[in-house]
């Protein structure tokens, strides 16, 4: 539900041209090849802003772009060992990325002895990403260290009448101190780095040969494509089709803002703030939007519009200016921006081919919770399962080669248990594009209704087929009639979808 928690957030770089027809995307990726099923070209660094059939934006929405600094790179000030081509030596595992993921699993392959090398185009770069959590998530990983920020707890507000107060803190993951963190112990368990873009893998016998766009070839046993959502390096066989989460943030310093420093938005519906313009509140009607705030003082806020998820996405332009028109409806006048984000999440969508030769985590290996956009705490939470199936095969007498060592991690990564939540999740995207803002608010209204063990188990991957069942019971029957009747009308068709898929997807 909220783009925070994702790896998507990252520098203006690349326009995403289909099928968001000229969207900024943010993305942190290490693969240059052509991308599968779509069309990329370099952007420029300042915010991209396109012109569409939601017509020119406001004077208003300009002025508050204006404030929008140029974006500038900052980098952690590490001496990082490099890897050595000359030798020619073949690595247990190369892993492609530098996000969360990525580091994650080299970071806990390289402590079992094994040999690692990372690529990245910019190995020292701070992910320039603000990735939201609940604190509990990183809690069960031992990472409360890495949180600068924590709420007491959270607050949807469904409309102008109804306020939901969730008890579940959350926090705001100090992404200086967890790279840091990782590249730390990363150095001092040997994983040696190499900066550069992998443009191709060619698969022999026993290896892999990693392509550099700077000439170099780099081999190894394993490949793990932490790239995120470009699919580079893993393939895909199915038609690609997903929803699309689209947000814009800013990180800014206000005035005043109305909202408690003591909690995080978490949604707002509420859309009283378009009664002045009825054809934006109609289209807002049509495809919402809702508002996402961290408050860090009463004065220093990160306010995102988000559209929770459409297909084809909302227009980048639409929903800044749909911001705009909020943040004048609160009194809220921003006197500059520290930082802004543009994201666009794809969500749902089949699996890679199981198994594959190319091992995935993350974006690219369809981990996004198909739902909620949700992804960080989750990869993070399945680094171990990939690093311990990495390690027991490589590390092993056996003998594993590198086609059966990949074919293990993703069994390990994908459970059928695994599949199968996903196809529910899946069903749960389906329903909500087809809502409308009445539907959506009806919906959450009983969402956030549910006994917490099961929105608490639903929005962090917790539940799995037997307890979602009884989640979508629990849903249904704390549904307003109205709510009921709707979710039985635009469900149907893809609950018959859900059980088709359950049902041919076997051991």
């Amino acid at each position: 539900m909220i783009p925070m928690d994702t790896l998507l957030k990252t520098p203006n770089k690349l326009e995403f041209l289909h099928p968001l027809h000229g969207y900024s995307e943010k993305f942190s990726n290490s693969c240059s090849s052509r991308v599968q099923n779509q069309d990329f070209r370099f952007g420029s660094k300042k915010p991209i802003v396109r012109w569409g059939k939601c017509g020119n934006l406001r004077a208003s929405s300009s002025a508050l772009l204006e404030l929008v600094p140029e974006f500038k790179k900052e980098n952690l000030d590490f001496e990082l060992p490099l890897y050595d081509s000359s030798k020619g030596a073949v690595v247990d595992l190369a892993v492609v990325g530098g996000g969360p993921a990525g580091l994650a699993v080299a970071q806990q392959v390289s402590e079992a002895g094994l040999s690692v090398c990372a690529i990245d185009p910019n190995p020292r770069l701070i992910w320039p990403n603000n990735y939201g959590v609940w604190v509990d998530e990183f809690e069960a990983m031992d990472l409360l260290d890495c949180l600068d920020t924590t709420w007491s707890g959270a607050v949807v507000f469904i409309d102008d009448k109804t306020k939901k107060d969730l008890d579940r803190p959350y926090g705001r993951v100090n992404r200086k101190l967890l790279k840091s963190k990782m590249l730390q112990k990363c150095i001092s368990n040997g994983v040696k780095f190499h900066q550069a873009k992998v443009i191709k893998v060619i698969h022999e016998e026993t290896k892999s040969l990693l392509i550099c766009n700077d000439g170099v070839t780099i081999q190894a046993t394993v490949v793990l494509d932490a790239t995120g959502f470009s699919r580079c390096l893993v393939q895909y066989d199915k038609l690609y089709n997903p929803g699309y989460q689209v947000a814009y943030g800013i990180l800014a310093e206000v005035d005043e803002h109305p909202f408690d420093v003591d909690k995080m938005l978490f949604m707002d519906w509420r859309d009283s703030h378009l009664n002045n313009d009825m054809e934006l509140k109609q289209r807002n009607c049509r495809i919402p939007t809702f508002l996402y705030a961290m408050p860090f003082s009463s004065t220093k806020i990160f306010l995102e519009e988000t559209s929770l998820v459409a297909r084809p996405g909302l227009r980048m332009d639409d929903i800044q200016e749909r911001m705009v028109a909020r943040l004048k409806h609160l009194g809220i006048r921003v006197k500059s921006i520290e930082e802004d984000e543009q994201c666009v999440i794809p969500m749902g969508g089949p699996l890679p081919v199981l198994p594959q030769r190319v091992v995935g985590i993350g974006g690219t290996a369809g981990m996004v919770h198909p739902s909620t956009g949700y992804m960080v705490a989750r990869t993070l939470a399945a680094a171990p399962i990939v690093a311990n199936s990495i390690v027991q095969c490589l590390g092993s007498d056996r003998g594993f080669s590198g086609g059966e060592t990949s074919a293990q991690v993703w069994k390990d990564l994908w459970p059928i248990q695994r599949r199968r939540q996903r196809e529910f999740f899946c069903f749960g995207m389906d329903i909500l594009l087809k809502l409308d803002l009445p539907g959506t608010r009806r919906f959450f209204d009983a969402f956030f209704d549910l006994e917490p063990h099961y929105w608490h188990g639903f929005l962090s991957s917790r539940l799995f087929l037997p307890e979602l069942i009884f989640f979508g019971l629990s849903l249904f029957s704390y549904a307003s009639n109205t709510s009921r009747i709707e979710i039985m009308a635009k469900g149907t068709l893809p609950l018959v979808n859900m059980i088709n898929n359950l049902v041919k997807d076997t051991e």
